[in-house]
């Protein structure tokens, strides 16, 4: 491991922090499911960032839209038929900033609520180095964002130390598991323009950044 890294393992988001993808994947495939489960309901792009930003995707689809368990499988698997044909480019310093970590010889650990397997297909997709730890859709409830389980399980893998870690996500769920792990925590503020949800980040965030070369240049050279 190298002593001159910043954190020995970055715990990254997937979906706006690594890959440009609720705009270009999510977004358009959550408005098929509407069309088919919920026919003349419409949300725009920025409020569907509002809504996965609080209360919550699942929130949103079972108090809002009345989801039943039935609905939530039919969304989920249309969801997967989506993105198989659908695949996101990881922002350009977003992979610049994976592969020095990388060559550093630090880890890279992802925590999302994107399925593993997506995961990993995105990450070759773009040609980035395998994460060392992948936590997904695919856990049960009580072990997902922001519950602090699986921050917990890679520091006790690595042998870390809270300190020795950072995560890097753009929506609250993400600040919400770092502060219950006692993990620092930094805002990824690039993928939306959404003024309420920037206005909390910088407000609760000690360390909020506006695009990927910005948290490059504090991770490496500061």
């Amino acid at each position: 491991m190298n002593h001159n890294l910043k954190y020995k393992c970055l715990i990254l988001d997937h979906d706006d922090t690594v890959m440009d993808s609720t705009a270009h994947v999510h977004y358009p495939a959550f408005l098929v499911s509407l069309a088919e489960l919920r026919p003349g309901h419409t949300i725009s792009l920025e409020d569907y960032f509002r809504v996965n930003f609080h209360p919550g995707f699942i929130e949103y689809c079972r108090d809002v839209l009345g989801f039943t368990e039935a609905e939530f499988d039919r969304e989920v698997e249309m969801w997967k038929e989506y993105v198989t044909d659908h695949i996101p480019t990881a922002y350009p310093g977003m992979a610049r900033i994976i592969r020095r970590q990388k060559a550093l010889g630090g880890l890279v650990c992802v925590v999302s609520h994107s399925f593993d397997f997506n995961i990993r297909r995105d990450y070759a997709a773009n040609e980035l180095p395998e994460p060392d730890a992948i936590y997904g859709w695919e856990l049960p409830p009580e072990c997902r964002k922001p519950k602090p389980w699986a921050v917990e399980q890679i520091l006790e893998r690595f042998g870390l130390r809270p300190e020795e870690a950072l995560v890097v996500d753009d929506l609250k769920p993400g600040y919400d598991m770092a502060r219950a792990a006692g993990v620092p925590f930094a805002a990824a503020c690039w993928a939306y323009d959404v003024p309420e949800i920037r206005r909390f980040m910088e407000a609760n965030c000690a360390l909020s950044f506006t695009d990927p070369a910005a948290l490059e240049r504090f991770l490496f050279e500061a």
